[in-house]
């Protein structure tokens, strides 16, 4: 079985995968990137590296991505569109492949309004799927979107999209996600997931449409640590938090483990729906909670692709 990296190993063998976000730092020192990706490497299969995410000033993705190279994690290149251009963005891939990188997630970005510089313009030069098309072109095509040859073609590697079953109307979504999957993406990490009768009706309509057969799809899960995050996170667009959730965290004696209780039995459930082929944990400034979630769920040990690649 052909695989580019351990995470595409993990999905086409059928597996149930696990991936984990790290959140890059505001600052230059990556000794924070590397004791987290060392917390996450045995427990997941792959490691998220977010690209100033909420359009915050951070550590770029790919100087984080090299630092979990470095200490023998599988990096999970995030790139947004809203930053660069066409050039830089097929610019930032080659580089990323000639470091070893073999996943990358496209997405289109938060409006850098939200974040800490509101003034700064926005590129957008392509969307998320403009990208993901033109990263497969590369791949399969060995072009760029100009048209050029490139010299020498470009490495294999796994690619990803992400997808909201919780933003605008169902039909849209899943409209959305065929899109990308046309356009290339091999799996797919899904929005936070709080509100899981919402995801489950999302996951039937993407089931009637085939798309689950047609990507691996991974179901976002978050562990929330407080009542006040949970609260936090009804205000932000396209998270649904069902309201008895939130008064389950504030009523709990201990909020931190109620927020692992509750992740734990999201995990559970997801597992069991047709179409699910994995998870990606996003434990917000809580990455130690993660080999926990990951063994009490019974997830443990995590296949690993290169000793059996030798």
């Amino acid at each position: 079985m052909k695989a580019s990296s351990n995470l595409e190993y993990v999905l086409k063998t059928g597996q149930f995968a696990v991936t984990a976000e790290i959140g890059a730092p505001k600052g230059a020192s990556g000794q924070e990137i590397r004791r987290r990706a060392l917390l996450l490497r045995d427990c997941t299969d792959a490691q998220n590296l977010t690209d100033n995410q909420t359009a915050v000033v951070r550590l770029c993705s790919l100087a984080a991505a090299v630092h979990v190279l470095e200490v023998g994690g599988e990096p999970v290149l995030q790139v947004t569109t809203r930053d660069r251009n066409r050039i830089a963005l097929q610019s930032d891939l080659l580089g990323a492949l000639s470091l070893g990188v073999r996943n990358v997630l496209c997405l289109t970005g938060d409006h850098p309004r939200l974040g800490n510089h509101p003034e700064a313009r926005g590129v957008f030069d392509l969307d998320s799927v403009q990208l993901v098309a033109a990263y497969r072109r590369m791949r399969e095509e060995g072009r760029f979107l100009c048209g050029e040859e490139i010299k020498p073609p470009p490495p294999p590697f796994f690619l990803g999209a992400v997808e909201n079953p919780f933003s605008g109307p169902l039909p849209y979504r899943v409209a959305r996600l065929a899109k990308k999957i046309r356009a290339g993406a091999e799996f797919i990490q899904t929005q936070i997931v709080f509100d899981l009768p919402a995801f489950e009706r999302w996951m039937e309509a993407v089931r009637e449409r085939g798309l689950h057969r047609q990507a691996f799809l991974l179901a976002g899960i978050c562990p929330p640590k407080s009542a006040a995050m949970l609260r936090y996170m009804r205000t932000v667009p396209g998270i649904s938090v069902p309201e008895e959730l939130l008064r389950r965290m504030e009523q709990a004696q201990d909020q931190a483990r109620e927020g692992k209780l509750i992740a734990l039995e999201l995990i559970r459930r997801v597992r069991e729906i047709e179409g699910v082929s994995g998870v990606h944990l996003m434990a917000v400034r809580w990455e130690e909670v993660v080999p926990e979630l990951v063994a009490e769920a019974e997830l443990m040990p995590r296949p690993r692709w290169a000793a059996e690649a030798g």
